[in-house]
C-alpha cells in the first residue's frame, strides 16, 4: 500500500484592503452581482465576477427555477457569459460571494462540485490557471492559485 497526501495552499486576507486593487475591484463586482440573483425559492443569493485576460470583467449570479436541478449557479452563469461573448479569451481570476436572508455569511463561500468541474474545464481549455477568490458576505477572504486546488484528482479530457 502507498499513501498520497494532497495539500492546498490558500492565501487568507483579513480584509479586502490587504489585496491588490484589481482583486478588490473584482471582489466588489462579485458583491454587486449578488444583487442580480434570482433566488425566490432559497433566497440564497450568490454572485460571481471574473476577469478575462483582456482585463474585462463579467458578472454572474445564481438563477433559480422551481425545478431545482435546472438552476444555474453564479459561477457557471459568469463562465457561460465569458464563453459566449469572448470564446477565445482566457479567464484569469474569479471571485465568488453570497448573501443569506437568515444569517450573515461570515466565512468564504465555496463553489459547488459542478462549478468546480466547470472551473477546471475552463482552465484546461485555455491551458492556464485561474485564481479563485472566495468571501462570504463579510469576513476573511480565501485565494486559491488555481481552480484545480478546489478539485484535486479532477476528471478531465485526458481520461476520454
Amino acid at each position: 500500500m502507498k499513501e498520497i497526501n494532497l495539500t492546498t495552499k490558500i492565501k487568507v486576507y483579513a480584509t479586502p484592503d490587504e489585496m491588490d486593487a484589481a482583486d478588490r475591484e473584482l471582489l466588489r463586482e462579485a458583491h454587486f452581482a449578488v444583487g442580480d440573483s434570482y433566488s425566490p425559492y432559497s433566497n440564497f443569493k450568490v454572485g460571481a465576477a471574473l476577469r478575462l485576460e483582456s482585463g474585462e470583467i463579467l458578472r454572474g449570479s445564481n438563477q433559480e427555477n422551481a425545478s431545482y436541478p435546472l438552476c444555474l449557479c453564479a459561477e457557471r452563469t459568469a463562465l457561460g457569459a465569458a464563453a459566449s461573448l469572448h470564446p477565445r479569451s482566457a479567464v484569469t481570476v474569479m471571485a465568488v460571494t453570497a448573501k443569506s436572508p437568515v444569517k450573515t455569511i461570515d466565512r468564504p463561500i465555496s463553489p459547488c462540485g459542478a462549478c468546480r468541474q466547470v472551473l477546471c474545464e475552463t482552465e484546461m481549455k485555455f491551458d492556464r490557471d485561474m485564481r479563485v477568490i472566495m468571501q462570504g458576505e463579510e469576513g476573511e477572504i480565501y485565494e486559491f492559485a488555481s481552480a484545480k486546488d478546489l478539485l484535486p484528482l479532477s476528471f478531465g479530457a485526458e481520461f476520454l
